[in-house]
């Protein structure tokens, strides 16, 4: 049972991939870290030793620290964290813990210049589905810092070697459509995110973005909303930032309320009740 500075495994979980979710630190050592190189969905290494001078780089005061084992180095720097004002934990059992409950993890390998931190995406601009859905996956699961550049289709290519930038959604692309896959899916693939809510958004995603809305009954619904939402801003960052609320609340439905109905109860003679 965790102490009272301590988050257990379930409590983290039941946090990853809501805007409720702490800044997660890992202060593994590396000899340590590269025995089992996985990082929990979201965790931005910093050394233990620089605990002192890290500065959130989002609107929040709740850190949590993880090592190895939850032990001395993440009980020590969630320490230092309180002393300097944070609201910092430390997670019970560290980052065994985490993956020995089956939890997800990321390879650390997975995204080029995660370590760091800040990546940079780049796509073509006026975005749907895919293009709204994988940088909501990346914001909430790997790089809350990522940043998004949306560009004409011709110039993906060039835009990502002079900025730097991974390019996605775009042929010729690891992180881009595979057979009959969408983009969503080759990134929950690449990125080991493997979990029953998102498999569940993956084949509404896929339904809706390669026009197959047999594959879930709600893949028609998004594509409605995906289109309205593109109609509704003429600025891509400003449909982004709407977008990842819609698929906030999806992620959520996926989640927790799948089994739950809406009915508008009627009485014996058909009046609504509330009439």
């Amino acid at each position: 049972m965790p102490h009272p500075t301590q988050m257990s495994v379930k409590q983290l979980a039941k946090l990853l991939g809501t805007t409720n979710c702490p800044v997660i630190l890992d202060v593994s050592i590396d000899d340590d870290f590269n025995e089992d190189p996985y990082l929990i969905p979201t965790a931005k290494r910093v050394p233990h030793t620089q605990i002192d001078q890290f500065k959130p780089d989002r609107d929040t005061d709740r850190i949590l620290v993880v090592c190895q084992k939850g032990k001395k180095l993440s009980e020590g720097a969630a320490a230092c964290l309180r002393a300097n004002g944070y609201h910092a934990e430390n997670l019970e059992g560290g980052n065994y813990g985490w993956r020995d409950a089956g939890q997800m993890r990321v390879p650390a390998d997975a995204i080029p210049n995660l370590a760091q931190g800040g990546t940079v995406w780049v796509t073509r601009h006026r975005p749907k589905i895919d293009r709204i859905a994988c940088p909501w996956l990346i914001r909430r699961f790997v790089d809350p810092r990522a940043k998004f550049l949306f560009v004409a289709p011709s110039e993906v290519g060039a835009v990502a070697e002079k900025f730097n930038a991974i390019p996605f959604d775009v042929e010729g692309v690891d992180w881009s459509h595979h057979d009959d896959k969408c983009s969503f899916d080759q990134f929950i693939d690449k990125l080991g995110l493997n979990s029953e809510p998102l498999a569940r958004i993956a084949k509404i995603i896929r339904g809706a973005d390669t026009n197959r809305h047999d594959l879930a009954p709600q893949a028609a619904g998004l594509m409605a909303i995906s289109l309205g939402l593109s109609r509704m801003y003429s600025d891509d960052l400003e449909q982004l930032t709407a977008g990842l609320t819609l698929y906030d609340a999806l992620y959520r439905w996926a989640r927790d309320a799948t089994r739950e109905t809406h009915d508008w109860e009627t009485s014996a003679k058909g009046t609504p009740k509330n009439a």
